[in-house]
């Protein structure tokens, strides 16, 4: 690493220093989760994760050490004791998790602090945070899950470092946030800047600043952690990710030459959306923007959304195929499109869990729980075919839909389903914060959920079928191969991941094990042609709940072998193991099965009682 007398912006201009940029392989070595009690320094894509960022495209390695995971393989379906309870002291859920904490981590209770939690029927998901000196460490995090007061699985990467910093900032906070800005390309958008610790690969406690800052144009968000005793970057974290009636290409179909379009009339959900898509608050609208959802193009006027064609809240625009993108009603019909598909991913995402308490987006949370103003901002016609930046819980996502090579990308549905869905799991995994998908192996996996929704929603029936990504927009298969159960067709194995840092391999590799599952509950359970009632127990039906359930369960920046924990203890939890087998089969057919570890070797053992 370099220091902040040597790099910074005294010398922004100077071209010996941009020569001695390009040759850097390593400029900050980083670590936004901490290791279970110890470090680890080999590179893996479970642990680190490199991206370049800002005008000079310097090279940022972060370091991530593996979580602790345990669940019902050794705790079984009925969990076990806490400490409280062992001494028959009555507690709440959140006592009785700190206390289970205490005596797995053994750290302090005076240095484990509460977080937030969240209930769902009986299910109580604790989050916490280590502390060091009174002072927050950001990349130290643990959940625990408690079924009728007994501990059912936990996750944990709390640390005790080697050496802890002073508590007292020497580095000035200014010229902090002017490396923050070189480093990253970004400006300081004002957000309050916090003195927290980080925890780097050298298992050290640095002091750091932790000041956002983000690029309106890209889209970029970022928190840079600054040493507070010398101005060095010590880790950054991404935040990006890649009676009404509405003309639009319906909600199951995965673009506009499924079905073409239709007028729908009134689609919110009564549950989800109790005040419609246009009331927040007291103010009513009639555009593109509402409670939940803003579709908009930005233009000269700021943000500019699409007005109701008639009263109220009429939204009739017809796309016509022979004007340019951007001519006539085209950019309206993208906007209406975008507005109904990212709303009805809140409304069917509500009824499975994710909602106000477990850190949705909406800016009127109408005194549910969980924190407000922060409903899905979405500009089509940008400069991305498709990117999302998803803050924590209380600041607004922003998604950017753009023209790809035969089209709008507005009228994709998958796509815009994929953005969604990164959301979701950025808010759902770690309690709201969306820090923790920042290793290459949790990159990759969050876009493998992101690729499973759409594939999973927008099937018409239980028909074994393969899943094409984007092939409208695309004019064909965004991705490698087809998702499909043919290995032939589809041939991606856990063992063929290795120490891979291909993002999108992992992805694949998840997404089509989610498309095994997705098949396998069907061929048991059947299909339901209503999505939205989440009591049925269908195939489809079954397999949202665990994609949701299970993103709740695990722990931050998972790795396969965690997800796929999760998942077992999401089936445990809800249908008390009714399909684990099946589960498990799915597993072992892509190599993750019951002997699979992180050394990324196939694994098709399936446990004994399977």
């Amino acid at each position: 690493m370099l220091s902040a007398q040597s790099l910074f912006p005294s010398q922004r201009h100077n071209m010996t220093l941009l020569t001695k940029l390009a040759s850097i392989a390593l400029l900050i070595a980083s670590g936004v989760i901490a290791a279970p009690w110890s470090h680890q320094s080999r590179v893996s894509s479970t642990t680190h994760h490199t991206r370049a960022l800002g005008p000079h495209n310097i090279k940022i390695r972060s370091f991530h050490p593996s979580s602790t995971f345990e669940f019902n393989k050794t705790y079984g379906v009925t969990g076990v004791d806490h400490p409280l309870s062992k001494r028959a002291l009555k507690a709440s859920s959140s006592e009785a998790a700190k206390s289970f904490l205490e005596s797995k981590t053994e750290i302090h209770p005076s240095e484990i602090t509460h977080r937030t939690s969240h209930s769902s029927e009986n299910i109580s998901n604790e989050f916490f945070n280590q502390e060091i000196n009174g002072i927050k460490v950001a990349n130290a995090v643990a959940n625990v899950a408690l079924k009728e007061n007994r501990v059912i699985s936990y996750g944990a990467n709390f640390v005790k470092p080697k050496n802890i910093a002073s508590a007292t900032p020497i580095f000035q906070q200014e010229k902090a946030i002017e490396n923050a800005e070189f480093v990253t390309g970004a400006k300081y958008n004002s957000y309050p800047v916090e003195l927290q610790y980080i925890i780097t690969d050298s298992g050290d406690a640095v002091l750091t600043y932790t000041i956002e800052v983000q690029n309106d144009d890209t889209f970029e968000l970022y928190h840079v952690h600054v040493d507070a005793s010398d101005g060095e970057v010590v880790s950054v974290v991404d935040f990006v990710s890649s009676a009404t009636a509405y003309r639009v290409t319906p909600f199951t179909s995965q673009d506009l030459s499924d079905t073409g379009f239709s007028l729908i009339t009134d689609p919110f959900d009564e549950l989800a959306s109790p005040n419609g898509w246009h009331r927040y608050g007291t103010t009513n609208t009639t555009d593109t923007s509402g409670n939940n959802v803003r579709a908009y193009v930005a233009g000269n006027a700021g943000y500019e959304t699409t007005v109701q064609s008639s009263s109220t809240n009429i939204y009739n625009y017809v796309r016509d195929p022979t004007l340019s993108v951007y001519q006539g009603t085209n950019p309206d019909a993208a906007r209406v499109n975008v507005f109904y598909i990212a709303n009805m991913m809140h409304d069917l995402t509500y009824r499975y869990g994710f909602t106000e308490k477990t850190w949705n987006f909406q800016q009127d949370n109408r005194g549910l729980g969980g924190a407000e103003n922060d409903r899905m901002e979405i500009r089509v016609q940008g400069n991305s075919i498709g990117i999302i930046t998803v803050p924590a819980d209380g600041r607004p996502a922003m998604m950017e839909l753009g023209i790809w090579s035969q089209g709008d990308g507005a009228f994709q549905n998958d796509v815009t389903i994929h953005e969604y869905t990164h959301g979701i799991v950025g808010r759902l995994t770690g309690g709201g914060t969306a820090k923790c998908f920042q290793t290459t192996e949790a990159f990759g996996l969050n876009e493998g959920w992101a690729d499973a929704l759409p594939n999973l929603i927008q099937r018409t029936s239980a028909e074994d079928r393969d899943f094409l990504y984007a092939k409208w927009a695309n004019g064909k298969n965004l991705r490698t191969y087809p998702y499909s159960t043919n290995k032939t067709t589809h041939p991606r194995m856990y063992g063929d991941s290795g120490t891979n840092s291909d993002t999108l391999a992992i992805a694949e590799l998840w997404a089509v094990i989610w498309h095994e599952i997705t098949v396998a509950l069907m061929k048991e359970h059947g299909f339901a042609s209503n999505l939205f009632d989440p009591t049925l127990t269908n195939g489809n039906t079954m397999t949202l709940h665990l994609i949701i359930d299970g993103l709740i369960a695990q722990p931050c920046n998972p790795t396969f072998i965690d997800a796929r924990n999760a998942v077992i203890q999401a089936d445990a939890n809800r249908y008390n193991g009714a399909n684990k087998c099946t589960l498990w089969k799915a597993f072992a057919k892509r190599g993750l099965g019951y002997g699979a570890t992180t050394t990324k070797i196939n694994s098709e053992i399936l446990p004994p009682e399977c």
